[in-house]
Order: C-alpha cells, then structure tokens, then sequence
C-alpha cells in the first residue's frame, strides 16, 4: 500500500500538462470558411431601356416574318426577329438586314441577295413597327394651345404660269415675322433651281416681297416676288 501512492500521485501529476494545453474556444488561430456569395446578384444585362414594338406578322412561301424594335424617342436601337423562316439563307441574311436598319434608321434598305422573299417581309414588318411607335408618339405629344397654333401660319401665294414654267411660293410667318419660304411650283430650269435660294435668302433679310430679281432668272424672280406678296397679303 505504501508503495501504490506515489504511482498514483505520479499518474495525477502527468495529467496535468494536458489540462494546461487544451485550446482554448476563444483563443488561439483559427482559419475561417469563406462566406458564402449571396445568392442575389444583379444581372449584367438588365431589362433594356426604350420603348419596344412589334411589327406585323408577315407570311410568306418560306415562313413567318415578325420582328420587334427597341426605340429610344424615334431612334432605332436595336431591332429582333420573333419569327423568321428555318433556312440557312435566311439566318445569314437576317444580320445584314438589322445592321443595314440601324444604320439606315427606316425600312428603306436593300434586300439582301439570296433571301429577297425574307427581306421583303422584314421591311413589311419593320415599318409597321415604326408606324406604331410614330402614333403612339403622336399620341403622348401634347396638343399645342390656341395661342401656339395662331402664332405659325403657313400661307400659299398665287399660281402664276410663267413662258418657263408655274412659279407658286408657300410662306411661314410667326407673327408678322417670316421664318420660311417654300416653293410649291417652280420652272425645272438650271437657271431657276441655282435662283431659288437666293431669292429666299433675300426674302428672309428683307421681310418683305421688296426684293432684287435674280440675274440670268428674271422671269422666276419676277412671278417669285408676285406670288410671294399674294401670300404675305393673305397674311393681313
């Protein structure tokens, strides 16, 4: 019995160290997991900024046709096809067609060789995109007021039937100001084509129909100045 007691001391005594080195929960390092990404993340292409219209949907021999436009005011931004024929002509066509609209900015482009029936029904399609969003447009504008409308009044000046031609002027006045001069007939002249913004020029510094007739057109200049003054007497 004498002897056992020390052995046990000792083997009391042992477990010691191991009670000093325990780690401790709150000390020492640790290496963390990353955090976990959130599982919201905003997308890199978001919704697309315009207004978007479909055009018609055009049938044709090879398959439908429909394509929707994306405008910004009456800026064309991007143009897709909804529906298109299954035709290897048509998928190469189709990105001549649009590129050829944004750079164009209307219907009017050409058809791209190899898919004419395609390309006929895309401009089909487009312009009844465009008439769309021109009236829906239209139709938000507001309306001008009275006193807006009264102050442009657009007036045409008389027909008159030159030796060279019908000579008529259609004039612009914001008040009694003149801001523009059109011709709505004029002699198909070399001299008068090269006369007819001179005389508008003058008109537009002058105000009035008291105005120097044009060297090598004095017969367009002459029955210029007399439509131009029927129209700024309409005028009152």
């Amino acid at each position: 019995m004498k002897r056992a007691i020390p052995v046990v001391v000792l083997s009391i005594a042992g477990l010691v160290p191991v009670w000093r080195y325990e780690p401790s929960l709150g000390g020492g390092t640790t290496t963390e997991a990353a955090p976990t990404p959130s599982a919201s993340s905003s997308s890199s292409g978001g919704s697309s900024s315009g207004t978007v219209v479909k055009g018609t949907t055009v049938n044709t021999e090879k398959g439908p046709v429909e394509v929707q436009v994306t405008f910004a005011g009456e800026k064309i931004t991007a143009v897709k096809l909804l529906q298109q024929p299954n035709h290897p002509q048509t998928t190469a066509a189709v990105p001549k067609l649009v590129a050829q609209t944004l750079e164009a900015q209307s219907a009017d482009i050409d058809t791209v060789s190899g898919a004419t029936i395609t390309s006929e029904a895309y401009k089909e399609s487009l312009q009844a995109a465009i008439d769309k969003n021109a009236k829906s447009a239209s139709a938000a504008s507001p309306s001008p007021t009275a006193s807006e409308a009264s102050a442009f009044q657009t007036i045409d000046g008389s027909a008159l039937n030159t030796e060279k031609g019908p000579v008529q002027v259609q004039v612009t006045f914001e008040g009694e100001k003149i801001t523009a001069v059109k011709m709505l007939q004029q002699p198909n002249h070399p001299q008068t084509t090269a006369a007819v913004p001179k005389l508008v020029a003058e008109t537009l510094e002058a105000q009035s129909a008291d105005i120097d007739t044009v060297s090598g057109a004095t017969i367009t200049s002459e029955a210029y100045k007399e439509s131009l003054q029927a129209a700024i007497d309409a005028k009152g």
